[in-house]
């Protein structure tokens, strides 16, 4: 048999396992999320928990600032403002605390099982980190069901909430692949939960989550166009605000989601091996 001829036999062969391997890819992506979504069905309560924090955050700190007044927000009243803000927020504090999952997992030696399957690491951690989108979802829908028992006015229609349940994914897998890496870098819960804590707040005031980037130092203004956070919210406002522009075009706030969690997915993709060192 000629060479063209081996070549021309072996490139279908080389497609096909191609092909098969990533059809596997995707059928342990769908699993790996299936798993997430059962462990919250079988226990809700993790996420009831959770749901205290951004209701003192919109009926307290947003109560008190909406009476007196001193952040600038028209047209909308500063719970509109700070509606999309929290629920930003939620997503970062439920995301940024999952690569303790992936530390336990770590110890169980589930993660040596998943190394050793013939699934692309990428296509692994994007799943683990879509995964996480199972818990901010669940949270959006407590925080909208909680701003509109307070009289919010929002944005409902079907369009802004499926808006709203896109971006809410693309953030929980951005904050949730980030958790990872760390996690990935210190293997231990002890060091990962404080370096977690020290994160979380920077982020999250370093953005324009409870207050504009108009009214913010010059100084701390480029900090929070470099924070994803500060997108997230934006992306947030232009769908849950009526009529709302938001700083950027939604186009660029998703893309700029997209493109952080594609290139915290490739980092991981290195850095994952070392989980079951």
């Amino acid at each position: 048999m000629s060479r063209s001829a081996s070549s021309n036999l072996a490139a279908p062969a080389a497609t096909r396992g191609a092909g098969r391997r990533i059809s596997e890819g995707v059928s342990q992506a769908v699993a790996i999320i299936g798993l997430e979504a059962r462990k919250l069905a079988h226990d809700p309560s993790e996420l009831l928990f959770r749901a205290v924090q951004p209701a003192l955050w919109l009926i307290i700190f947003g109560g008190v600032f909406s009476s007196i007044h001193v952040i600038p927000t028209a047209p909308y009243t500063y719970l509109q403002f700070l509606t999309p803000g929290i629920l930003a927020q939620s997503v970062l504090f439920i995301s940024i605390f999952y690569g303790i999952a992936s530390i336990r997992e770590r110890e169980l030696g589930i993660i040596t099982k998943f190394l050793v399957s013939p699934t692309p690491r990428f296509i692994l951690v994007g799943a683990r980190g879509l995964s996480a989108s199972m818990r901010g979802l669940s949270q959006a829908l407590i925080v909208i069901l909680l701003a509109v028992g307070l009289g919010v006015t929002l944005d409902l229609s079907a369009v802004a909430l499926a808006g709203v349940v896109l971006v809410i994914i693309l953030g929980s897998a951005l904050f949730s692949t980030l958790s990872m890496i760390i996690a990935s870098i210190v293997k231990t819960q002890e060091r990962f939960l404080g370096i977690g804590q020290l994160l979380t707040m920077p982020l999250f005031f370093a953005s324009s989550a409870i207050y504009p980037l108009s009214i913010m130092p010059a100084w701390l203004r480029p900090i929070a166009l470099a924070n994803p956070l500060t997108y997230l919210v934006d992306a947030l406002r232009t769908l849950m605000l009526p009529h709302e522009t938001g700083l950027n075009p939604l186009g660029v706030d998703v893309a700029v989601l997209i493109g952080v969690t594609l290139l915290l997915t490739a980092i991981e993709s290195r850095l994952y091996p070392r989980m079951a060192q």
